[in-house]
């Protein structure tokens, strides 16, 4: 799988035709699915950033009952962004994969042409957003890459821990047969009618297989899938969810995985 070249989707040629391409993109009725759980002081930042995108950008806040009250600061950014900003609340911290597929399911019913999903602690760069409309043009789903050409992470992140998740994804890939090089990749869009391809009430995984069981599908259903480099940032705000233990669990349930979908 070839990998765009960043800023793809800026460029334009002699007849303009990639800057009305980017125009088109823009103009999408996208909404980002936006999972969270002890976010707050992530959350205003980042819903900010996002509407800052273009006026045809829409959020959806999945939030888990965050102890930290999150979920009400989600509700007063709202109550200022009523047709941008929209707020599920669920009763309990299920898993990532219960908070997107309530998520996806609850913007599919809103109308929306392109759904992406990402994090909420700026992980995941917003700038990126533009380029990957433009893809979706062409390609039923567009992957934040850390692992592709131009793909990066964050140079704070220790020897060991660039082995863990580079070892832990190649692993995955064999494992599953995944061609996508990044199989736990968190940053995607998706066209509506590819999401809808996708059987949600099946989705059985969380935390980062729900990630690798979502691209498996992809796959399975013969989507096509495109993958843009993107740099990978530490988060800088708030306590990451990542563990050793969630990290070694997934590592066993992705034969899990790969027994259950052949």
């Amino acid at each position: 799988m070839t990998p765009p070249t960043p800023g793809l989707g800026m460029r334009s040629d002699a007849s303009g035709r990639g800057e009305t391409a980017l125009a088109l993109a823009l103009g999408r009725d996208a909404c980002i699915v936006l999972p969270t759980y002890n976010e707050r002081e992530n959350l205003p930042l980042m819903l900010r950033a996002l509407m800052e995108v273009g006026p045809s950008i829409r959020v959806l806040v999945v939030d888990d009952a965050s102890p930290d009250g999150t979920g009400e600061v989600a509700d007063a950014i709202a109550a200022s962004h009523p047709s941008r900003i929209d707020v599920l609340h669920r009763a309990a911290k299920t898993g990532l994969g219960d908070a997107y597929v309530a998520g996806f399911r609850r913007v599919l019913a809103s109308g929306a042409e392109r759904i992406f999903e990402m994090d909420a602690d700026f992980s995941h760069p917003v700038a990126a957003i533009p380029d990957m409309l433009a893809l979706a043009e062409a390609h039923d789903v567009v992957v934040g890459s850390r692992y592709v050409g131009g793909g990066s992470l964050d140079r704070s992140w220790s020897t060991l821990r660039r082995l863990l998740s580079w070892g832990g994804n190649q692993y995955a890939r064999r494992l599953t047969g995944l061609r996508v090089h990044d199989a736990t990749a968190g940053f995607k869009c998706f066209r509506r009618e590819a999401l809808e391809r996708l059987p949600l009430d099946e989705v059985r995984s969380q935390g980062y297989n729900f990630q690798i069981e979502m691209a498996m599908r992809c796959q399975k259903v013969g989507l096509r899938v495109v993958e843009y480099p993107i740099h990978f940032a530490d988060r800088s705000r708030g306590t990451s969810k990542m563990t050793p233990a969630i990290a070694v669990e997934a590592l066993w349930r992705v034969w899990q995985l790969a027994i259950l979908m052949r």
